[in-house]
C-alpha cells in the first residue's frame, strides 16, 4: 500500500487570473479570515456560515483566486491518522484580494 505524501496541495485557478470580486457575505467572511491565517475545512464552514466549504472555495477559485488546499497529516480524537484539508491564500491571492479591497473601498469595484 502506498503511503501518502506528508502534504498534498490542490488548486484549480490559474495564478494569472484576475480576481473578479464578490458581494456574497459568506465569501467576504472567508476572504477576511484567509487574509489572517490558513483555515481547516471545519473552521471555514463555521466562519462562512455554511456546511459546504469546498463548494464555497470552488466559487472563489472560479472568481480568479487559487486558494490551495493543503492536505496535512493529523491524528484525530480517536487516535486514527487522517488527512484533513487546510485552505490558504498564496501570495498572489493576497495581492489580488488586497488590490480588490482597495478598489472596492474607493467605490470602483462591486
Amino acid at each position: 500500500m502506498k503511503t501518502p505524501a506528508a502534504t498534498e496541495i490542490t488548486t484549480s485557478a490559474p495564478n494569472s487570473a484576475k480576481f473578479t470580486g464578490t458581494e456574497n457575505p459568506r465569501h467576504l467572511r472567508v476572504l477576511a479570515a484567509l487574509l489572517r491565517r490558513p483555515l481547516a475545512r471545519e473552521n471555514l464552514d463555521s466562519i462562512a456560515g455554511c456546511s459546504n466549504g469546498p463548494a464555497l472555495v470552488d466559487d472563489l477559485r472560479s472568481r480568479g483566486l487559487e486558494v490551495p488546499c493543503e492536505r496535512v497529516s493529523f491524528i484525530d480524537r480517536d487516535g486514527k491518522p487522517c488527512r484533513p484539508g487546510v485552505y490558504l491564500f498564496t501570495e498572489a491571492d493576497r495581492r489580488k484580494v488586497h488590490q480588490w479591497l482597495a478598489l472596492r473601498s474607493k467605490g470602483g469595484a462591486a
